[in-house]
């Protein structure tokens, strides 16, 4: 389906609010990334780190709100 050239030059009130945002503060990407990367981007496990952890994990019982008794 092809929309006519009316439709084509369309932008949303959403998108132009963050182009005019975007406009206003030209490093809010470079600061976006940053503090994605502070919370979300870890660096890699080397695989001795990794068996150390599995090694050091507490074993969970089966079904956890049941005490054994």
């Amino acid at each position: 389906m092809k929309l006519s050239k009316q439709h084509s030059m369309y932008e949303s009130e959403h998108t132009l609010f963050i182009k005019a945002l975007k406009e206003k503060n030209p490093g809010m990407d470079e600061r976006q990334q940053q503090g994605r990367a502070l919370l979300w981007d870890r660096p890699p496990i080397s695989l001795d780190e990794q068996q150390r952890q599995l090694a050091s994990a507490v074993k969970q019982q089966a079904y956890v709100y049941q005490n054994k008794v």
